[in-house]
């Protein structure tokens, strides 16, 4: 008889296994109409939009590869990209992971879920990885919509890259996959803010907003003039640094401190959402946020480790400067004009020349060459020189740049209109854009690429 109430008394304890209460989180999240919702727009509304913009006679030319979406169908899913790691990926970042706490508390529902699954941690657990789950399928919505969009409306065409040099349909593929891989990783910290914030505030609506806001914070320091050390120390960067894809050589340095600094803030702010939720007294209905321990264990750590991060970069890349020097602004622009002449040179029919024969210099100056020649700035002027085989005189064409603080820079063409002048050129099979009309650029913050 003992036996079998000890029998009785194991099965009544006995905790639901990890996988099903997995299912069951999952399940609730995606009953939810605005999840629903979430996943029809991710699964459908990029490729539309990249479709309907390619279509257009006016192309988002202010826009990273913006205006390369009329020649290729991999310019859509970069330009997306960029929109979702400004605001797409933060807001469903916290719709899904800033809520999947809260929801409990909004409810009530806690006693019951504990009876059921009779473990916190389990609980915790099957959360996040539910959490995780809706997450990876919005952002895969995001990339195959896009995709789709785009090469089924301009097709698979060859992309022309930061420096201007020209990405094969296969690299470019590859690249702009890679890239929306290297995307996940600050997506990742801004959901595990998203927990944090979940468990740590409770039913106040801030949970709800803490990734959109420290994701509006990180824009706003990228547009600061911060020490390059700040900016790679901040889990948003790698939002940018993919950018160093699309250039030959590859800018792989900030890159991967971007990454790396991502997936550090995402395990830390998990850990720290884990322990305060371990902490929390269910028995209190009136619970209503961790109070002075958010501050202790949410706050104060990740303020720790900016701190951190910014130090060991720091150290290990010297660069508390801008990263934005006059030989990198010169080197850039004219690797960047050499490779876009010979695709106007291939436009126009012309007999091909090389990179090497052309031999593009490019003297650049900011403020007309008053005060340092250094940082970001719509002022900087760079005039590029070029040489033809047999062609005695040399060939000069004058650029107006703006030049961002996170190296990107957009040159525009101030003449000679023969080369520059005009947004379109006229070729025997009718006008096409001018690849030397305007174009964008990448200078790399850090002094880890080859100078040759």
């Amino acid at each position: 008889m003992t036996t079998a109430i000890a029998e009785d008394s194991v099965a009544v304890v006995r905790r639901v296994p990890l996988s099903r209460g997995y299912r069951f989180e999952l399940v609730k999240l995606v009953a939810q109409w605005r999840i629903r919702l979430l996943v029809l727009a991710c699964w459908i509304a990029p490729a539309l939009f990249v479709a309907g913009v390619s279509r257009q006679s006016t192309l988002p030319s202010d826009t990273l590869f913006g205006r390369w979406m009329h020649a290729t169908g991999w310019a859509g899913p970069l330009v997306m990209l960029g929109f979702a790691g400004t605001w797409a990926l933060p807001l469903l970042t916290s719709v899904v992971a800033g809520d999947v706490f809260a929801a409990e508390d909004r409810l009530g529902t806690w006693r019951h879920l504990l009876v059921a699954v009779r473990s916190p941690r389990r609980i915790f657990v099957a959360k996040s990885l539910a959490s995780l789950t809706v997450i990876l399928l919005l952002v895969a919505g995001l990339v195959c919509s896009s995709v789709l969009g785009g090469l089924a409306s301009v097709g698979n065409q060859p992309l022309v890259g930061l420096d201007g040099h020209l990405l094969t349909p296969g690299d470019a593929a590859g690249r702009v996959l890679l890239a929306w891989l290297c995307a996940l990783a600050p997506t990742l910290a801004l959901a595990a803010i998203g927990l944090l914030g979940s468990v740590a505030l409770g039913r106040s609506p801030m949970g709800l907003l803490l990734p959109p806001l420290v994701a509006l914070g990180m824009q706003v320091a990228q547009m600061l003039p911060l020490p390059v050390a700040v900016r790679l120390a901040l889990p948003g960067y790698a939002f940018i640094s993919w950018n160093g894809l699309f250039t030959s050589p590859a800018q792989l340095g900030p890159l991967l401190i971007g990454v790396a600094v991502s997936l550090v803030w995402a395990v830390v702010a998990t850990a720290l959402a884990y322990l305060l939720f371990l902490r929390r007294d269910f028995t209190n209905l009136a619970y209503d946020g961790a109070g002075r321990r958010a501050l202790t264990l949410g706050l104060l750590p990740l303020a720790a480790l900016t701190a951190v991060t910014v130090a060991v970069v720091a150290v290990a890349t010297p660069s508390m400067g801008s990263g934005i020097k006059q030989d990198k602004v010169q080197r850039s622009v004219a690797t960047a004009f050499a490779h876009l002449y010979r695709l106007q040179t291939r436009q126009l029919h012309r007999p091909a020349v090389t990179e090497a024969k052309l031999r593009t210099t490019a003297a650049c100056t900011k403020s007309d060459g008053q005060g340092a020649q250094e940082g970001a700035g719509n002022d900087w002027r760079c005039v590029v020189t070029w040489h033809l085989p047999d062609v005695a005189v040399a060939g000069t064409a004058v650029y107006q740049l703006d030049v961002a603080s996170d190296g990107r820079f957009v040159a525009d063409g101030d003449g000679p209109k023969e080369v520059n002048g005009y947004f379109l050129v006229r070729t025997p099979t009718g006008d096409a854009p001018n690849p030397l009309w305007q174009f964008d650029g990448n200078v790399e913050l850090l002094d880890t690429t080859s100078k040759g």
